[in-house]
Protein backbone atom coordinates (compact mmCIF):
# COMPACT_ATOMS: atom_id res chain seq x y z
CA UNK A 1 0.00 0.00 0.00
CA UNK A 2 2.54 2.60 1.16
CA UNK A 3 -0.19 4.84 2.08
CA UNK A 4 -0.33 7.23 5.19
CA UNK A 5 -3.30 7.68 7.28
CA UNK A 6 -3.08 10.53 9.87
CA UNK A 7 -5.71 11.06 12.50
CA UNK A 8 -5.58 12.70 16.21
CA UNK A 9 -2.18 11.83 18.22
CA UNK A 10 -0.45 9.52 15.36
CA UNK A 11 -0.15 8.13 11.69
CA UNK A 12 -0.09 5.09 10.43
CA UNK A 13 1.63 3.99 7.53
CA UNK A 14 0.81 1.14 5.64
CA UNK A 15 3.36 -1.34 3.77
CA UNK A 16 3.36 -4.35 2.37
CA UNK A 17 4.77 -6.41 5.34
CA UNK A 18 3.80 -4.38 8.25
CA UNK A 19 2.46 -0.55 9.86
CA UNK A 20 4.37 1.87 11.11
CA UNK A 21 2.85 3.84 13.54
CA UNK A 22 4.46 7.24 14.33
CA UNK A 23 2.95 8.95 17.17
CA UNK A 24 2.78 12.84 17.59
CA UNK A 25 4.71 14.95 20.34
CA UNK A 26 2.85 17.37 22.05
CA UNK A 27 0.71 18.18 24.91
CA UNK A 28 -2.36 16.40 24.10
CA UNK A 29 -1.07 13.77 23.22
CA UNK A 30 -0.76 10.88 26.03
CA UNK A 31 2.65 10.25 27.03
CA UNK A 32 2.95 6.93 26.27
CA UNK A 33 2.71 7.35 23.20
CA UNK A 34 5.08 10.05 23.38
CA UNK A 35 7.58 7.60 25.08
CA UNK A 36 6.94 4.53 22.35
CA UNK A 37 7.98 7.04 19.63
CA UNK A 38 7.34 4.71 16.49
CA UNK A 39 6.23 1.17 16.48
CA UNK A 40 6.57 -0.98 13.35
CA UNK A 41 3.82 -4.07 13.84
CA UNK A 42 4.83 -6.43 11.22
CA UNK A 43 0.85 -7.67 9.37
CA UNK A 44 1.69 -11.08 10.98
CA UNK A 45 1.73 -9.66 14.44
CA UNK A 46 -2.43 -8.43 13.34
CA UNK A 47 -5.44 -10.59 14.15
CA UNK A 48 -8.35 -8.74 12.80
CA UNK A 49 -9.25 -4.67 12.22
CA UNK A 50 -12.43 -2.99 13.21
CA UNK A 51 -13.63 0.57 12.44
CA UNK A 52 -16.34 1.94 14.80
CA UNK A 53 -17.71 5.35 15.55
CA UNK A 54 -16.40 7.83 18.39
CA UNK A 55 -17.23 11.28 20.28
CA UNK A 56 -17.53 13.86 19.41
CA UNK A 57 -17.44 13.74 15.16
CA UNK A 58 -14.73 10.81 14.99
CA UNK A 59 -14.35 6.98 14.25
CA UNK A 60 -11.89 4.62 15.45
CA UNK A 61 -9.86 2.40 13.43
CA UNK A 62 -8.13 -0.35 15.86
CA UNK A 63 -5.65 -3.42 14.66
CA UNK A 64 -6.23 -5.93 17.20
CA UNK A 65 -2.51 -7.75 18.04
CA UNK A 66 -2.34 -11.27 18.26
CA UNK A 67 -1.82 -12.81 21.59
CA UNK A 68 1.72 -12.99 22.47
CA UNK A 69 2.60 -10.49 19.42
CA UNK A 70 3.42 -7.60 21.86
CA UNK A 71 5.47 -7.50 24.58
CA UNK A 72 3.78 -4.22 25.69
CA UNK A 73 0.18 -5.56 25.60
CA UNK A 74 1.33 -8.48 27.21
CA UNK A 75 2.55 -6.48 30.02
CA UNK A 76 -0.16 -4.28 30.31
CA UNK A 77 -2.28 -7.11 30.56
CA UNK A 78 -5.56 -5.49 29.87
CA UNK A 79 -4.91 -2.54 32.45
CA UNK A 80 -4.66 -0.10 29.77
CA UNK A 81 -6.98 3.40 29.27
CA UNK A 82 -9.02 3.20 26.08
CA UNK A 83 -7.39 6.77 25.02
CA UNK A 84 -3.70 4.94 26.11
CA UNK A 85 -4.64 2.10 23.44
CA UNK A 86 -1.56 2.09 21.09
CA UNK A 87 -3.29 0.70 18.67
CA UNK A 88 -6.19 2.88 18.06
CA UNK A 89 -6.40 5.58 15.86
CA UNK A 90 -8.92 8.36 16.49
CA UNK A 91 -9.70 9.76 12.88
CA UNK A 92 -12.60 12.72 12.07
CA UNK A 93 -15.63 11.62 11.03
CA UNK A 94 -15.34 12.80 7.25
CA UNK A 95 -12.22 10.11 6.68
CA UNK A 96 -14.53 7.75 8.05
CA UNK A 97 -14.42 5.93 3.56
CA UNK A 98 -11.10 6.37 3.50
CA UNK A 99 -10.93 4.69 6.56
CA UNK A 100 -12.96 1.87 5.63
CA UNK A 101 -10.72 1.78 2.46
CA UNK A 102 -7.50 0.83 4.26
CA UNK A 103 -9.18 -1.25 7.43
CA UNK A 104 -10.72 -3.39 3.97
CA UNK A 105 -6.98 -3.71 2.81
CA UNK A 106 -5.53 -4.68 5.91
CA UNK A 107 -8.30 -7.54 6.44
CA UNK A 108 -7.34 -9.04 3.20
CA UNK A 109 -3.40 -9.42 3.70
CA UNK A 110 -4.23 -10.61 7.78
CA UNK A 111 -4.22 -14.68 7.45
CA UNK A 112 -3.18 -15.71 11.29
CA UNK A 113 -5.02 -15.22 14.04
CA UNK A 114 -3.81 -17.55 17.18
CA UNK A 115 -1.20 -17.10 19.40
CA UNK A 116 2.26 -16.38 18.34
CA UNK A 117 5.65 -18.66 19.72
CA UNK A 118 7.56 -15.31 19.78
CA UNK A 119 7.43 -11.62 20.19
CA UNK A 120 6.75 -9.97 17.15
CA UNK A 121 6.52 -6.52 17.60
CA UNK A 122 9.87 -5.12 19.06
CA UNK A 123 10.01 -4.11 23.17
CA UNK A 124 11.25 -1.01 23.80
CA UNK A 125 14.91 -0.58 24.00
CA UNK A 126 17.10 -0.68 27.39
CA UNK A 127 18.65 0.89 29.53
CA UNK A 128 15.21 1.71 30.72
CA UNK A 129 14.79 3.26 34.43
CA UNK A 130 12.03 4.83 36.57
CA UNK A 131 10.96 6.16 39.99
CA UNK A 132 8.94 4.50 42.34
CA UNK A 133 7.55 5.44 45.68
CA UNK A 134 9.82 3.33 47.39
CA UNK A 135 13.06 3.32 45.28
CA UNK A 136 14.56 3.48 41.97
CA UNK A 137 14.30 0.68 39.32
CA UNK A 138 17.06 0.19 36.13
CA UNK A 139 17.33 -1.97 33.52
CA UNK A 140 20.60 -2.33 31.38
CA UNK A 141 19.54 -4.63 28.81
CA UNK A 142 20.93 -7.75 31.24
CA UNK A 143 19.67 -6.89 34.91
CA UNK A 144 17.35 -5.19 36.77
CA UNK A 145 18.27 -3.34 39.53
CA UNK A 146 16.23 -1.93 42.91
CA UNK A 147 18.11 1.19 44.77
CA UNK A 148 15.98 1.68 47.95
CA UNK A 149 14.64 4.99 48.85
CA UNK A 150 15.38 5.78 52.67
CA UNK A 151 11.65 7.80 52.89
CA UNK A 152 9.28 5.27 51.64
CA UNK A 153 11.10 1.41 51.41
CA UNK A 154 9.95 -0.37 54.09
CA UNK A 155 12.02 -1.81 56.89
CA UNK A 156 12.03 -5.22 55.67
CA UNK A 157 13.39 -3.63 51.88
CA UNK A 158 16.24 -2.22 53.87
CA UNK A 159 17.10 -5.01 55.33
CA UNK A 160 16.95 -7.19 52.42
CA UNK A 161 19.63 -4.22 50.66
CA UNK A 162 19.58 -2.82 47.30
CA UNK A 163 18.60 -5.61 44.57
CA UNK A 164 20.16 -6.52 41.31
CA UNK A 165 18.52 -9.73 39.24
CA UNK A 166 19.84 -10.82 36.31
CA UNK A 167 17.74 -12.24 33.73
CA UNK A 168 18.28 -15.15 33.68
CA UNK A 169 17.04 -16.14 37.09
CA UNK A 170 13.72 -14.19 36.13
CA UNK A 171 11.08 -16.29 34.84
CA UNK A 172 8.38 -12.87 34.35
CA UNK A 173 7.16 -9.92 35.34
CA UNK A 174 3.74 -8.81 36.65
CA UNK A 175 2.81 -4.77 36.48
CA UNK A 176 -0.11 -3.66 38.33
CA UNK A 177 -0.80 -0.28 36.42
CA UNK A 178 -0.25 2.59 38.90
CA UNK A 179 -3.78 3.86 37.99
CA UNK A 180 -4.99 1.30 39.56
CA UNK A 181 -5.20 1.06 43.64
CA UNK A 182 -2.02 -0.12 44.86
CA UNK A 183 0.27 -0.48 41.63
CA UNK A 184 3.25 -2.34 41.43
CA UNK A 185 5.89 -4.07 39.44
CA UNK A 186 7.26 -7.44 40.46
CA UNK A 187 9.78 -9.41 39.26
CA UNK A 188 9.05 -13.16 39.24
CA UNK A 189 11.67 -15.77 39.67
CA UNK A 190 12.49 -18.60 37.27
CA UNK A 191 12.78 -21.27 39.64
CA UNK A 192 8.92 -20.92 41.07
CA UNK A 193 7.04 -24.07 40.59
CA UNK A 194 4.23 -23.89 38.54
CA UNK A 195 2.29 -26.85 40.78
CA UNK A 196 2.53 -24.94 44.45
CA UNK A 197 1.70 -21.15 44.59
CA UNK A 198 3.77 -19.78 46.70
CA UNK A 199 2.52 -17.23 49.50
CA UNK A 200 3.57 -13.76 47.99
CA UNK A 201 4.44 -10.85 50.41
CA UNK A 202 2.61 -7.58 49.94
CA UNK A 203 4.54 -5.20 47.27
CA UNK A 204 5.61 -2.69 50.10
CA UNK A 205 7.33 -5.64 51.74
CA UNK A 206 8.84 -8.30 48.83
CA UNK A 207 12.62 -6.64 48.00
CA UNK A 208 11.33 -8.32 44.20
CA UNK A 209 9.03 -5.55 44.13
CA UNK A 210 8.81 -1.65 43.62
CA UNK A 211 5.31 0.13 44.60
CA UNK A 212 4.28 2.86 42.84
CA UNK A 213 1.97 5.95 44.29
CA UNK A 214 1.08 9.43 43.25
CA UNK A 215 3.11 10.68 40.54
CA UNK A 216 5.51 7.68 40.82
CA UNK A 217 5.83 4.68 38.58
CA UNK A 218 3.57 6.82 36.42
CA UNK A 219 2.44 4.28 32.90
CA UNK A 220 5.00 6.24 30.75
CA UNK A 221 7.92 4.99 32.20
CA UNK A 222 6.51 1.65 33.92
CA UNK A 223 5.03 0.18 31.55
CA UNK A 224 7.82 -0.01 28.87
CA UNK A 225 9.88 -1.03 31.66
CA UNK A 226 7.96 -3.91 32.62
CA UNK A 227 8.15 -4.98 28.59
CA UNK A 228 11.64 -4.79 28.10
CA UNK A 229 12.12 -7.01 31.07
CA UNK A 230 9.78 -9.60 29.98
CA UNK A 231 11.17 -9.59 26.25
CA UNK A 232 14.33 -9.91 27.50
CA UNK A 233 13.63 -12.81 30.15
CA UNK A 234 11.18 -14.56 27.49
CA UNK A 235 13.78 -14.28 24.50
CA UNK A 236 17.14 -13.44 25.41
CA UNK A 237 18.58 -10.46 23.94
CA UNK A 238 15.32 -8.82 22.59
CA UNK A 239 15.82 -5.22 23.14
CA UNK A 240 18.93 -5.35 25.08
CA UNK A 241 21.90 -2.92 23.54
CA UNK A 242 25.45 -3.31 22.85
CA UNK A 243 27.41 -3.30 26.01
CA UNK A 244 29.57 -0.60 26.78
CA UNK A 245 31.96 -0.77 29.65
CA UNK A 246 31.80 1.82 31.50
CA UNK A 247 33.92 2.84 34.70
CA UNK A 248 32.90 1.88 37.95
CA UNK A 249 30.98 5.09 39.62
CA UNK A 250 31.52 5.81 43.27
CA UNK A 251 28.21 6.59 45.55
CA UNK A 252 27.71 9.71 46.96
CA UNK A 253 29.34 10.34 51.24
CA UNK A 254 26.54 12.30 51.79
CA UNK A 255 24.09 9.62 50.07
CA UNK A 256 25.72 6.88 52.15
CA UNK A 257 25.96 9.17 55.23
CA UNK A 258 21.46 9.41 54.81
CA UNK A 259 21.13 5.36 54.67
CA UNK A 260 23.37 5.23 57.82
CA UNK A 261 21.37 7.48 59.66
CA UNK A 262 17.89 6.22 58.74
CA UNK A 263 19.36 2.53 59.31
CA UNK A 264 20.56 3.34 62.76
CA UNK A 265 16.80 4.96 63.07
CA UNK A 266 15.30 1.59 62.23
CA UNK A 267 17.67 0.46 64.27
CA UNK A 268 16.81 2.39 67.77
CA UNK A 269 13.28 1.54 66.54
CA UNK A 270 14.04 -2.13 66.92
CA UNK A 271 13.00 -3.13 63.42
CA UNK A 272 16.65 -3.99 62.33
CA UNK A 273 18.72 -6.37 64.44
CA UNK A 274 22.33 -5.67 65.91
CA UNK A 275 23.99 -8.15 63.68
CA UNK A 276 21.52 -6.78 60.58
CA UNK A 277 22.84 -3.15 61.43
CA UNK A 278 26.24 -3.78 62.02
CA UNK A 279 26.46 -5.94 58.66
CA UNK A 280 24.25 -3.27 56.66
CA UNK A 281 26.86 -0.15 57.52
CA UNK A 282 29.41 -2.01 56.83
CA UNK A 283 28.27 -3.03 53.80
CA UNK A 284 27.50 0.67 53.19
CA UNK A 285 30.57 1.96 54.56
CA UNK A 286 32.48 0.08 52.13
CA UNK A 287 30.65 1.68 48.75
CA UNK A 288 32.94 4.67 49.84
Amino acid sequence: MGDVLAGFHAAWEFESDSVLIRYERGIRTPKLFQALGERRVPLEALAGVTLTPGRRGTVVLRVEPRPGADPLMEAAAGQLKESGDPYRLVLPAERETLAEYYADELRGLLSESGKTERYLVAAPEAPLHFKAYDGKASFDGTSVSFRWSWTGASSAKWKAGDQSFPVADLGGVEWRSPELFEGYLRLLPRDASASVAPAVAQADQDPAAVVFGLGYGPVHESLPFAAAVLAAVREPGAGAPVPVPVPAARRDPADIAERIRHLGELHQAGLVTDEEFSSKKAELLAEL
